[in-house]
């Protein structure tokens, strides 16, 4: 069955955020975690792991509402996200904002892989999954050496 363009491109967008909203509770954990710590360790998790994973979290927003304008579709608003208990505790939100940055870069690979990003997507949408891929590659490592770290 034949689909059109903008059937397309609304397929690229739905797949697209789930990515963004990983993002947003991964920075939701990481702001708790944050909370959590010492303020040595606090700092250390905002330069390795709040700073990365905002810019992508905005970026990955901006990414979205950019393909939607361009491709004359409306939008989704992308609310804050909980980040849970706080029995939780520093390692488990890390932990959990790691898994969650992993979902969000295997949903970008995805669409970055997706035969309908070479049919409908763009130019513009294929550069920002890449930056955005790149912005949170190293995050994952980053985390874990973090949460070695935690308690010593």
């Amino acid at each position: 069955m034949a689909y059109t363009t903008l059937e397309g491109r609304q397929e690229l967008l739905d797949a697209l955020a789930p990515a963004v909203d990983d993002l947003g509770l991964a920075l939701a954990m990481l702001g708790a975690a944050y909370e959590a710590l010492d303020q040595a360790t606090a700092d250390h998790l905002e330069e390795q792991l709040f700073g990365p994973v905002q810019r992508a979290y905005g970026r990955s927003k901006r990414a979205y509402a950019a393909f939607a304008e361009r491709s004359g579709l409306t939008a989704a608003t992308f609310e804050s996200q909980s980040s849970g208990l706080p029995s939780t505790g520093a390692r488990g939100f890390i932990d959990n904002a790691t898994n969650a940055i992993g979902a969000a870069g295997g949903e970008l690979a995805t669409v970055q892989d997706s035969p309908k990003m070479l049919e409908v997507g763009d130019a513009e949408l294929r550069r920002d999954l890449i930056e955005l891929r790149e912005l949170i590659a190293d995050v994952p490592q980053r985390a874990r050496d973090l949460v070695r770290r935690l308690g010593r």
